[in-house]
């Protein structure tokens, strides 16, 4: 696992597949290492990393493949489990994925001979985001561009469907808030949603389309950002539902936004891939510039490391980490 200074990334890990998206544990799993997946054009990889920034002993970054899934079509996204155990006797791993045929699979494994798929159908359209209920990790929503935000139980069964104004890009759901659900739509407008009431309750307005990501800041509940058009938005919720604070940054239109898990101030975007690389910039809410630019070949997905200031990008066969400054 070397440290990889010409694509100015901090480390690089091979991959036996193209890398459609990547997504870091952003749970606890009982386990000194961090747990991260892949998907592929057909599979799943669950493996492990330990950083250098985490443990002395450690030269760089330490990855290990826990285990390949078979998945049979290609994967579009995946949500980790809180309920995702790696110090319990068996373990438990639990993800769901979605895919390009629309449906959602829910994975149970034990790393040996547990394995359980479970396929939950409903969507009319392709899948763009989904996430696990953060406190029991018994409900799952997801929004696709069927113009639907739906949220089912692990068995498949839907509990709520939300009608949107259009395709719906980005669902979160905070662990302070686990009664509200966060839905962006590609129209610029993002929605809360009372889950008891299954009513809306607050939106927040992009005034520009369109909106490709949204994310919701762990450290700071009443904090909001997106990406529409070339620009990074974000909103204070406390002051308005106009954004307080934007920048064009991608020239090739912007894809995805995510906060970083240790600090309100942090977060990172990409551009649309392009024909040979993707851009990737982590942003500082204190710094009138990016405070790191990378480019990934034909980079996909977009995930921080639950404790550590560490993002990574997929990429052909490839995952690639940045470590950033706080």
């Amino acid at each position: 696992m070397k440290q990889d200074s010409a694509r100015n990334t901090s480390y690089t890990v091979n991959c036996d597949d193209y890398v459609h998206v990547v997504k870091f544990n952003p749970f606890d799993s009982g386990d000194a290492c961090s747990l991260i997946a892949y998907g592929g054009n057909n599979c799943v990889v669950i493996g492990t990393c330990r950083f250098q920034e985490e443990d002395a002993e450690v030269e760089g970054l330490q990855y290990k493949t826990l285990r390949t899934f078979h998945h049979g079509i290609r994967v579009d996204a995946i949500a980790w489990s809180p309920e995702t155990r790696l110090d319990a006797l068996p373990p438990q791993i639990r993800f769901c994925t979605a895919a390009s045929d629309r449906k959602l699979r829910l994975l149970t494994s034990d790393l040996q001979h547990k394995n359980e798929f479970k396929t939950f159908d409903g969507h009319l359209d392709y899948i763009n985001d989904l996430v696990f209920a953060p406190k029991d990790g018994q409900e799952i929503a997801s929004v696709s561009d069927d113009h639907t935000c739906r949220v089912w139980d692990l068995e498949g069964n839907e509990k709520a469907n939300f009608v949107l104004g259009s395709p719906g890009m980005s669902v979160c759901w905070h662990p302070e808030e686990d009664f509200k659900l966060m839905v962006a739509e590609k129209n610029g407008i993002i929605r809360f949603y009372d889950l008891i009431t299954q009513h809306p309750i607050l939106s927040l307005e992009c005034e520009q389309t369109p909106l490709m990501s949204a994310d919701w800041c762990l450290k700071n509940t009443l904090k909001i950002g997106a990406v529409a058009g070339n620009d990074w938005l974000i909103w204070d919720m406390a002051c308005s539902s106009y954004p307080q604070d934007k920048r064009p940054v991608h020239l090739d239109r912007a894809r995805s936004f995510r906060w970083s898990r240790v600090s309100e101030n942090l977060f990172a975007t990409t551009g649309y891939p392009g024909k040979t690389a993707s851009q990737l910039l982590v942003h500082h809410l204190g710094h009138p510039q990016p405070i790191l630019s990378g480019t990934a070949a034909v980079g996909s997905g977009l995930t921080w490391h639950r404790t550590l200031p560490i993002c990574a990008v997929g990429g052909d066969h490839k995952i690639f980490f940045w470590v950033t400054e706080m």
